[in-house]
């Protein structure tokens, strides 16, 4: 039979949040996979925890992983544990857990501690919707997509941060997205954990003259609904019936799904449209309504 694949959660802060079940998997299990070992050691001993480790990180994901996809197919059961948090969150566990599926091997998660979900319950923000985003990225055209793609984004933002790179990554996101709300969660779970609820302004405005300690999750709110629909409205505003029209029948929708998109980006009933298009009202009635 083939071995398992355990996704264990570790404590992303406070020793108390490590699950009996987790400890347990750890002790059961026949290798533990960590992403860096001499932190994992430091964790290990202090459950006296004495299973064999072996790496797996961002720089040797896709070999090693090969290697433990073997050890699996041979009956091994093997433990995955990132530095801290749930392995495959923003983690090169993701590749792993991936290639169990392709493989049709077993794989269960153990869950535990999640830093982005800490944050996003302490914020204070919509938790109703969501997205996470983890660590932008450094190529600096692939971090200017993304950033762009956030300016419509309705749903609250999940960002990770390091402390050298806050001041940057806050005056980027202020340029971009403009004021918003944030809160700010640093150290969660420690002692010294710190949940600052403020705007991307006041937030550039604090980190002036105070240096960033910590590691940090920024938690932004999306833009309001109404902002979205006002922007959309100022859009189509800027088209006549034709030109909106065409737009959609270019993407593919035929003239009746076409009539029935444009109605209602423009907040009138389809016989308005169909009344317009066919001479029968003039383009001064057909006014968008908010």
């Amino acid at each position: 039979m083939a071995g398992i694949l355990y996704l264990c959660a570790t404590p992303i802060g406070n020793l108390q949040d490590m699950t009996p079940r987790v400890i347990e998997t750890l002790e059961m299990a026949d290798v533990i996979a960590a992403e860096d070992t001499r932190n994992s050691i430091k964790l290990l001993n202090c459950f006296n925890i004495h299973t064999p480790m072996t790496s797996y990180h961002e720089y040797n994901k896709v070999e090693k992983a090969k290697q433990l996809i073997e050890m699996l197919q041979e009956g091994k059961n093997i433990a995955l544990i990132t530095d801290a948090g749930t392995p495959a969150i923003s983690d090169p566990g993701e590749i792993l857990v991936r290639m169990c599926h392709e493989n049709q091997l077993p794989v269960t998660s153990l869950p535990g501690p999640s830093a982005c979900i800490t944050a996003l319950t302490l914020s204070g923000l919509s938790t109703r919707r969501f997205c996470f985003e983890g660590f932008l990225p450094a190529d600096k055209k692939e971090r200017k997509r993304i950033l762009e793609e956030l300016v419509s984004e309705s749903r609250t933002v999940i960002l990770y941060e390091a402390p050298h790179h806050l001041k940057g990554t806050l005056e980027e996101l202020y340029r971009v997205l403009g004021e918003r709300r944030v809160t700010l969660c640093r150290e969660l779970t420690k002692k010294f954990e710190t949940v600052m609820p403020t705007t991307l302004g006041q937030a550039l405005e604090y980190y002036k003259d105070k240096e960033p300690r910590g590691e940090y999750v920024l938690v932004v709110e999306g833009k309001s609904v109404e902002e979205l629909r006002r922007e959309e409205v100022a859009s189509w505003e800027s088209m006549g019936i034709e030109e909106h029209m065409d737009y959609y029948e270019k993407q593919g929708l035929d003239h009746k799904a076409a009539m029935k998109q444009v109605a209602k980006d423009r907040g009138v009933g389809k016989r308005e449209i169909y009344a317009y298009l066919h001479g029968g009202c003039e383009t001064g009635t057909l006014s968008i309504r908010p």
